[in-house]
């Protein structure tokens, strides 16, 4: 039965109003799914996002409830207390309710599902992101597997740029040294190994403004550039670094970027939508990514790579999806929305994403503002606790934020802080991410571990009570990490 008929009982249901985007795209379960949501609305208003129109959201009377909210998470583990978002975010039911229909129509009819269902989805939930975050054209918009295979696709061109000869051997790529990991590393295998040089700005932590980035940063710029001798090709900017986490003013170091003649900016937002305002014309970047599947609540994985659409100069060359595969040249988005037979079906719930935010009074901005406030409070209440500091200013934080541990707890380097996170996972049922902070010459008695505490809708305060508590007992009983065995 093909899927047009398995729904003709709802399609004949749906109202003359809906739009006819609805209905093009091959009857897919999904969509006509999220259209009977949409549809089913009553007394429904417009509200922007990021000062955006985005789809109406429910009244305050069909607003989602507490218990609604954890039926929709009841498929976590609920002995853990769950405070770390940001590693990994979390797909609500409904959602994943939604990408299982997916799955089970491709693999019902795989032919049909490509050639009349997928790409026409894809370029939906690209249309959707294009609006969300103020993008001038869905074909500045492309949908990739994450962050860091956005990054492979921005540094494979700067890489491509010194083996054509349009860079020079030793022009320089400047990246923060909070930089994620993964990210890092594919700037050597790609930047350095092609000739460029690689100049990290180091940038203080606690910080206590975003002066001291800024700062910080026209320092590298400077070093980059080398009174004229080198040029600096890319800068790498994380909008919310991972670890330790803060929100970097990426708007400023973009515009320090194009006042210093850096060709090309490439923020990476791992942790931006749905966490912290995300306007990419406002920002200013050649390249801005965000996973979607951290705070934006789809499924893993999925993260979208905005490429500013090129003036006439053509400067940066053509992007190309580093996996190569039938749509090699047809354009970046149409690369990325096929490369070859696999599970797709994170990239196309976009739709049913948003009918989930609208669920919440203010929909994904109430959502942010909420979510900032209460990890907000959640980490002032553990550092009043525990007679230490927060790692910024609230203002410097989004959904996370970093928060000084007892330095009687003595962690003294990388190791300690995942033998401690284990500990805490495996005898008190928390689950929080550690970052080691080496002590500053003459530091005497420092915190050198901070934990980074997410809040996301389905947090309650008793998770970070229980948090609390595992550390003061820890504290009470003469706790080190040298008791711990590797």
């Amino acid at each position: 039965m093909s899927p047009k008929h398995y729904f003709s009982p709802f399609v004949s249901s749906l109202p003359s109003s809906l739009p006819s985007s609805y209905l093009s795209l091959s009857f897919s379960p999904f969509f006509l799914l999220h259209a009977m949501a949409s549809s089913s609305l009553k007394h429904h208003k417009s509200h922007s996002l990021n000062g955006f129109t985005t789809p109406a959201k429910r009244t305050k009377l069909s607003f989602i409830s507490d218990s609604e909210i954890q039926s929709e998470f009841s498929h976590h583990d609920q002995t853990i207390a769950r405070i770390n978002n940001g590693s990994f975010g979390s797909c609500p039911q409904s959602v994943i309710s939604a990408q299982q229909n997916l799955q089970l129509q491709f693999l019902r009819q795989p032919d049909n599902f490509y050639f009349n269902t997928l790409k026409p989805s894809i370029l939906h939930s690209r249309s959707l992101i294009k609006s969300l975050v103020n993008a001038h054209s869905v074909d500045e918009i492309s949908l990739v597997d994450n962050a860091t295979t956005a990054a492979a696709i921005v540094l494979q061109n700067c890489a491509w740029g010194f083996n054509e000869g349009r860079f020079s051997k030793g022009d320089v790529a400047v990246m923060l040294h909070y930089a994620y990991g993964a990210v890092k590393k594919s700037v050597q295998a790609y930047v350095t190994r092609a000739g460029g040089e690689v100049i990290e700005v180091h940038l203080p932590f606690p910080v206590a403004s975003k002066e001291e980035i800024v700062s910080e940063f026209r320092k590298a710029l400077a070093r980059g550039k080398e009174n004229g001798k080198k040029k600096v090709r890319l800068a790498v900017i994380d909008h919310v670094t991972s670890m330790p986490s803060v929100v970097i003013p990426v708007k400023e170091l973009v515009k320090i970027c194009r006042e210093e003649g850096v060709d090309q900016v490439f923020v990476d937002a791992a942790h931006g939508i749905g966490c912290v305002d995300v306007d990419v014309r406002d920002i200013g970047a050649d390249f801005y990514t965000s996973n979607l599947h951290k705070w934006f609540f789809c499924p893993p994985s999925v993260a979208f790579l905005y490429c500013r659409k090129r003036g006439e100069d053509g400067k940066g060359g053509d992007l190309h999806h580093p996996v190569v595969s039938h749509e090699y040249g047809n354009g970046l988005a149409v690369e990325s929305a096929w490369i070859g037979t696999r599970d797709y079906s994170a990239q196309l719930v976009v739709p049913a994403v948003l009918e989930f935010f609208n669920r919440f009074e203010g929909g994904i901005e109430g959502i942010k503002k909420r979510n900032h406030e209460k990890v907000v409070e959640m980490g002032e209440m553990l550092v009043k606790a525990w007679g230490t500091n927060l790692g910024s200013p609230p203002e410097m934080c989004g959904s996370m934020i970093m928060v000084g541990l007892p330095a009687c707890l003595g962690i003294s380097n990388d190791p300690d802080t995942l033998k401690l996170r284990s500990h805490l996972r495996e005898h008190f049922q928390v689950e929080v991410p550690i970052y080691f902070r080496a002590p500053v010459d003459g530091e005497v008695d420092s915190i050198t571990g901070y934990a980074r505490i997410s809040h996301q809708v389905y947090n309650k305060v008793e998770d970070y009570y229980r948090f609390r508590d595992a550390v003061n007992q820890l504290v009470s009983d003469g706790f080190t990490c040298a008791s711990l065995s590797n």
